[in-house]
């Protein structure tokens, strides 16, 4: 049975362009977080604790905003009050970018997915450094964790790609309780090859030695698309590197259930993500002790504890918010305990 949100709001939204409705949503949600009354009203979508300790954090629910949906960290008072368990912003990059041209957004409601190629469009390391500086001396600042992810910028070539991780890592860490380096977003040209094991490990390293004070816990966030070979790799180079979880998956570039006629660049997420995604969860926790956050093609209850029988620990939802709404996140969370 279809929720308020999907009979009323959610027609509302897919009647306009996709990135304006999440830009005209964002905006909604940015004013909301300075009202204290509406943050206790949007409470009534908390789901029922169930708090949960991962690489030394503790969350009081196991369901994670994913990264890309409030990238410039806009808006964590009402997630946090919506009752999202931790809320990963970004991708952030050392210098603003404003992402690849538009249109860049593709909604596909029939296969419950969609496709971007935003290109990390973002407002830059320094900006959004200035703006959580103004959130945490607010009495606003969430009470769950915050991870921050961080990527290469556009203009930055691959050789510099270390320098750039690390500027934003240095502007944003005292911010975060997490930090994540996206190395696999399909949509910034040779990122993807930061995954390969030279690359990753010297990536690695270099974030290990700006990191022994602080020691902020370091994830790594991975494609679905990696052959078995490549992901045995990169799991033997985060235990070397003592990486604190692994997200799989990002999104990607198999649009075999997309119909050609409609098909479009980009990653896909959504739905037809769910299987990779999985099988990927699946692999990790065979292999390796490091806790896996799921992400991809959870759309419900069902796809949610399929991720968590598969092995994960906690749990990310992006897609899955634009089509089902907020109420995904009680649904889910009645459905695990």
């Amino acid at each position: 049975m279809k929720n308020g949100y999907e009979r009323l709001v959610r027609p509302l939204l897919f009647s306009i362009d996709p990135e304006t409705a999440h830009r005209l949503t964002l905006a909604s949600l940015r004013a909301v977080s300075h009202v204290d009354l509406a943050l206790r009203a949007l409470k009534i979508f908390q789901p029922p604790s169930k708090s949960k300790k991962v690489f030394d954090l503790t969350f009081p629910n196991p369901i994670g905003l994913g990264a890309g949906l409030d990238k410039n960290g806009v808006a964590l008072p009402v997630w946090a009050a919506l009752g999202f368990g931790f809320i990963e912003i970004g991708t952030v990059t050392a210098k603003a970018q404003p992402g690849n041209p538009k249109p860049r957004i593709f909604r596909f409601p029939e296969q419950n997915a969609l496709i971007n190629r935003l290109g990390f469009n973002n407002d830059g390391a320094d900006a959004i450094a200035i703006r959580l500086t103004k959130l945490h001396r607010s009495n606003r600042w969430p009470e769950v964790p915050i991870g921050i992810n961080i990527g290469k910028s556009m203009s930055t070539p691959l050789a510099g790609a270390t320098e750039d991780y690390l500027y934003s890592f240095r502007r944003l860490r005292e911010f975060a309780d997490y930090i994540v380096l996206n190395v696999s977003s399909p949509n910034t040209p040779g990122l993807r090859e930061l995954q390969e094991p030279d690359a990753l490990s010297a990536l690695l390293r270099a974030v290990a030695e700006k990191n022994l004070i602080t020691r902020k816990p370091i994830v790594v966030k991975i494609a679905p698309d990696l052959a078995p070979e490549e992901l045995e790799r990169i799991i033997s180079i985060c235990e070397a590197s003592n990486v604190a979880g692994i997200i799989a998956t990002n999104t990607t570039i198999d649009h075999s259930s997309i119909p050609t006629g409609q098909d479009e660049q980009g990653g896909l997420s959504g739905a037809p993500l769910r299987e990779k995604s999985t099988a990927l969860v699946r692999a990790i926790a065979a292999r390796s002790t490091i806790p896996v956050i799921a992400s991809g093609g959870i759309m419900d209850a069902e796809s949610a504890r399929e991720k968590i029988k598969a092995g994960a620990q906690l749990l990310q939802i992006y897609t899955g918010l634009i089509y089902r709404g907020p109420g995904l996140l009680r649904e889910i969370a009645e459905a695990l305990i």
